[in-house]
């Protein structure tokens, strides 16, 4: 059996996994028969979310039959089954694609390989049909961005996979700062722990956000949109959503991204302090944090500059531009 969110199996179309640390979209979920109706549970719970899933019932070479033509493998089997199926057939994980198991009950959703490569992609969106996702990558497991998942908020890739061992420890050293930027035609010469990311599209502004704890979805989208109309711009012109990391937890903050296709940078106090905005900031004198809006506004920036000081909409989200 297979079926895709288009419901069009005859016509899927799968390209090679990625390997250079782009997301995770074509999607193969693999399972026994008896759990193909959780299987399809799971296409419609998030297979909009992807640009092509498919169910494919399980048999002893069904691994061997279909690596290489999607990103990411969902096993909805026992993890040791998954592991002694593919164990042969990886080779190296910036060309193996990535495998996420989950159990028939949809409790627990675990990555096995390729984490950053698309395996802990897929497990946040089961959690949003109640998996836990339990994620062993060090930066996740100590509730960081990593250099991957840094890429994927700002719509780009990793071009030299290998660099991100250093650099993500870097992130868990806190050390590692804002992700700098340069505008080409230019030519670059770096070392092996520095990792290159590649824009998939245009650069546009960053919308440098703070709110006040539960601040609703709709406040965000209400005072994007506002800080967007008095620049004289509109939400195609966002290229990410950039905040501390004391509210990079924020469900409003989150969920407004999410429904723009934005992706969220949570930048650390101590990088913050390097980008301080122009507008005095009550959160500094309470809490010691920079004010959040402009300072991650400006670190996010490709210039580090401010295209809009902050406005306060609502009495709760607080939003400045950034360029």
């Amino acid at each position: 059996m297979s079926t895709d969110s288009d419901s069009d199996s005859s016509s899927t179309s799968c390209k090679a996994p990625d390997s250079d640390g782009e997301v995770a979209e074509e999607i193969a979920i693999i399972a026994f028969e008896r759990k193909l109706d959780t299987a399809q549970e799971i296409v419609d719970g998030i297979g909009d979310r992807y640009a092509s899933i498919d169910i494919i019932e399980y048999h002893g070479t069904v691994f061997d039959e279909h690596w290489g033509e999607y990103d990411c493998f969902i096993g909805l089997m026992a993890s040791g089954i998954a592991m002694r199926k593919t164990a042969h057939l990886l080779d190296d994980k910036w060309d193996d694609p990535a495998i996420c198991v989950v159990d028939e009950e949809l409790t627990w959703a675990i990555p096995i390989t390729g984490g950053h490569h698309g395996a802990n992609q897929v497990a946040d969106d089961l959690a949003s049909m109640g998996a836990v996702p339990a994620m062993t990558t060090a930066s996740e497991a100590a509730g960081k961005q990593g250099v991957e998942k840094q890429a994927k908020a700002l719509d780009a890739h990793v071009v030299n996979g290998d660099s991100t061992v250093a650099t993500n420890l870097a992130v868990l050293d806190e050390e590692l700062g804002p992700v700098e930027r340069l505008d080409g035609p230019s030519a670059v010469l770096v070392d092996d722990d520095v990792s290159v990311l590649k824009r998939n599209g245009d650069d546009g502004v960053v919308l440098g956000c703070g709110s006040v704890a539960g601040a609703e979805v709709e406040q965000f989208h209400a005072a994007w949109d506002a800080a967007l109309e008095e620049a004289g711009l509109d939400r195609s012109a966002v290229d990410f959503v950039a905040t501390g990391t004391r509210k990079a937890d924020e469900e409003g903050l989150l969920a407004a991204a999410e429904a723009w296709g934005l992706g969220v940078i949570a930048f650390e106090k101590e990088t913050l302090e390097g980008f301080e905005g122009p507008t005095p900031s009550r959160s500094k004198e309470l809490i010691g944090w920079p004010g959040i809006a402009e300072a991650s506004a400006i670190a996010g920036g490709r210039d580090h500059d401010l295209l809009a000081e902050k406005r306060r909409y609502d009495e709760a989200v607080t939003v400045a531009i950034g360029n």
